[in-house]
């Protein structure tokens, strides 16, 4: 088991360490990272899972409707919670409140839940993080961004419901290569259609560097995040790492979850704080020194918190 879990972990956070020290030491710029985000959420990602999930045999597909239930009903339970704390007891702003809530909420499923799941659950686990990916990003992750554009136009004055802001929003994340790569490969899993080896040959060249490039892209960000070990971020580093976890064990437990889907799901909500708060906080120039100082926290915790997960839910423990 210990192997096991080195195994998983120690991958990680090698390349995570790779981009920190780049970062830090100015090798690469830490202060602008939007080529290499780039890279990572239009191209390789997106293909990588496409791949992984088209070639999925289409009754594996069906099955993971728990797993995306489980998701959901956590995500959205952590992120209110995030929200009204930070609104209730921090009186920070709502733009704030949504990057904080966001960076909390949303795991880093990205940058690492690929090359984790795959070795404890193996390949096959890739559609578990593309069902994670998709959860997000057609639920908390268009929130936030409906958040920060009505912050945004009430700023500047601007007219609009937020209902209309929210709907904008939604169509501009359904529309991202994020989500329409795993929706493609689901579509083509579930009409079956094969998959010819010279396409799985091509795509592979550039799917093959995601895992890598997203977690040196993570270690990057970090770098540049300033460490404020403030109440309010560690309050948030408690609830992402150890309480939405819990909260996942007791929807598991409540809603009768069969395996592998209640291990998979309570893997991936064990992972850290990822970095899509602040990449879209910087789009709306909302940076709260909170939410890095989480991001950081959390993935410092997470070499704990993630070890005991994976001894108390990889096959076989």
């Amino acid at each position: 088991m210990a192997l096991t879990i080195a195994g998983a972990l120690l991958p990680v956070f090698f390349v995570m360490a790779l981009g920190y020290f780049a970062g830090k030491r100015r090798i690469v710029d830490n202060s602008n990272v939007t080529s290499i985000n780039h890279l990572v959420m239009l191209f390789a990602l997106p293909i990588s899972l496409f791949t992984s999930i088209a070639s999925t045999k289409r009754e594996v597909i069906l099955d993971n409707w728990w797993l995306a239930l489980v998701l959901l009903v956590v995500m959205v339970i952590t992120y209110a919670i995030v929200y009204w704390l930070q609104i209730r007891f921090y009186k920070v702003s709502p733009s704030t409140a949504a990057v904080q809530s966001l960076t909390t909420a949303f795991p880093n499923y990205a940058s690492i839940g690929l090359p984790l799941t795959a070795v404890v659950f193996g390949p096959s686990a890739a559609l578990a993080v593309a069902v994670a990916i998709a959860v997000g990003s057609v639920t908390i992750s268009p929130f936030t961004l409906a958040l920060l554009e009505n912050a945004r136009a009430t700023a500047s004055g601007e007219t609009g419901s937020t209902g209309r802001r929210f709907l904008k929003a939604l169509g501009t994340s359904v529309r991202k290569p994020i989500f329409v790569g795993p929706v493609l490969g689901l579509i083509w899993a579930l009409i079956a259609l094969p998959m010819p080896d010279l396409f799985s040959t091509t795509l592979r060249e550039i799917g093959g560097v995601a895992a890598g490039v997203a977690l040196f892209l993570t270690g990057l960000i970090l770098s540049a995040q300033a460490i404020r070990v403030t109440g309010n971020a560690v309050v948030s580093t408690l609830i992402k790492n150890v309480a939405q976890p819990l909260i996942g064990l007791g929807v598991v437990l409540l809603l009768h979850v069969p395996e592998p889907f209640a291990s998979q799901a309570l893997l991936l909500l064990a992972i850290p704080s990822g970095f899509f708060g602040i990449l879209f906080g910087i789009g709306y120039k909302e940076r709260p020194a909170v939410s890095g100082s989480t991001l950081v926290l959390s993935s410092l915790l997470s070499i704990v918190t993630l070890s005991i997960a994976i001894l108390l839910l990889a096959p076989g423990a």
